[in-house]
């Protein structure tokens, strides 16, 4: 019997559809309706670069156009309804997923130590006491409340001393929560002090194949169908080894089943999707022709490979290659219209000069901006202007480039 099929076109309809991209921006931007989108999404990755807004803004944005930053803060700060900690990457996550996250604790705890010993964070672990009981006696505290006679370690991101590092350590591992942020820096406080009781587990009691179970589930539900490697990689805390066993148990059960993908040049992938996806599918119309400035950490963008193999879209960002090197730009943002990648854009927003300077847009082979395109662009870059607080756009000379 031939196996059950997606083309490229009902493929990205249901990925998009999974990522809130199918829809027209629009609806609930704060409180319970912000929270329900980031369930959806299941969690929101956080980033500190700031050229227009932070990713984390950037990608409910350009979901929900009244959302403006404060929003995230209030849910974050004042609402209690969400805890920040790891994925693949610092993110936003629901608490109500908390329970989920203490194999991740665990996990970590051997991890993390032998990783940072080997990176030479001397006199960490001998933090841990000292740093915990400053907390508890003093209240929460940041990085730079600590430590002020302590040896930093060399350069780059981890120009940390011994006690940031078993701050990370702490909260990484589960006996810190971070309560919230000032500019970008953390806040941490005892976990026992922000997190309900009912959301704790003692170490005894942890069922690792139940969390596995939980993981592998809700990132099959997020991404529509995907290979045991991609439901691993979602919530990173999943080996690859328990991703497969998962699939193949889950399959024998009925509960999933095998289909192919059509990738845009035609190749077919095995993936894993619930029964009756292909019908879903089927029954989704077209994406908003509006055109939209993703964040480089969109979550539909987030697998670089998948993107590439779905849209047909190579994207790098650059942020930590050499300007010389650089093939466009520093932070260099991703423009969809409808369901088709049609370009990117290197842009910043100028707070001093009160507009947006787009610096270059390099549009995708066989992309061509028409007038009609370049007045979508112009509609959609006056309103992130809003969005980043500045008035105005304004396109530098030979802004519009050839591809590469």
């Amino acid at each position: 019997m031939a196996m059950a099929r997606l083309d490229n076109t009902q493929a990205r309809r249901l990925f998009m559809d999974r990522h809130a991209l199918l829809e027209s921006p629009s609806g609930g931007s704060k409180g319970a309706d912000l929270l329900q989108l980031i369930s959806r999404l299941g969690f929101v990755q956080l980033d500190s670069i700031n050229t227009v807004a932070r990713a984390h803004d950037m990608i409910l944005y350009s979901r929900r156009p009244s959302y403006r930053p404060k929003h995230l803060t209030d849910l974050y700060h004042g609402g209690g309804a969400l805890f920040e900690h790891w994925t693949h990457d610092a993110a936003m996550i629901p608490l109500a997923y908390y329970p989920q996250w203490h194999l991740r604790f665990q996990r970590d705890e051997d991890l993390l130590r032998k990783r940072w010993r080997n990176w030479r964070r001397d006199g960490f672990e001998q933090q841990f006491e000292r740093v915990l009981t400053h907390i508890r006696d003093h209240g929460p505290v940041s990085s730079s409340d600590l430590g002020k006679d302590e040896k930093k370690s060399s350069g780059g991101w981890w120009d940390w001393h011994p006690s940031k590092t078993a701050l990370e350590y702490l909260w990484r591992t589960g006996a810190l929560t971070v309560i919230g942020r000032s500019g970008f820096q953390k806040r941490y406080d005892l976990t026992e002090r922000v997190i309900e009781e009912a959301f704790h587990a003692p170490a005894d009691q942890l069922d690792p194949g139940q969390t596995v179970d939980w993981l592998c589930n809700n990132a099959l539900d997020r991404l529509g169908f995907a290979t045991p490697g991609e439901l691993a990689a979602f919530w990173d805390t999943a080996s690859n080894a328990e991703a497969r066993s998962w699939c193949q148990e889950a399959k024998a059960r009925g509960e999933i089943e095998e289909i192919e993908i059509a990738a845009t040049d035609g190749s077919l992938r095995k993936c894993f999707a619930r029964p009756g996806v292909i019908e879903q599918a089927e029954e989704l119309g077209p994406a908003p022709g509006r055109m939209r400035v993703l964040s480089p950490f969109d979550p539909m963008l987030r697998d670089r490979k998948r993107a590439e193999r779905l849209f047909g879209f190579h994207y790098r960002i650059e942020v930590f290659t050499p300007a010389p090197k650089r093939q466009y730009g520093y932070y260099v943002f991703p423009l969809i219209e409808g369901q088709k990648m049609v370009g990117r854009i290197d842009m910043k927003a100028d707070r001093a000069a009160d507009c947006l300077r787009v610096t270059g847009l390099w549009p995708e082979r066989r992309v061509t901006f028409t007038p009609a395109r370049i007045k979508r662009l112009e509609a959609e870059l006056e309103r992130v202007a809003r969005f980043s607080g500045v008035k105005s756009v304004a396109f530098a000379d030979g802004w519009l480039r050839e591809p590469i």
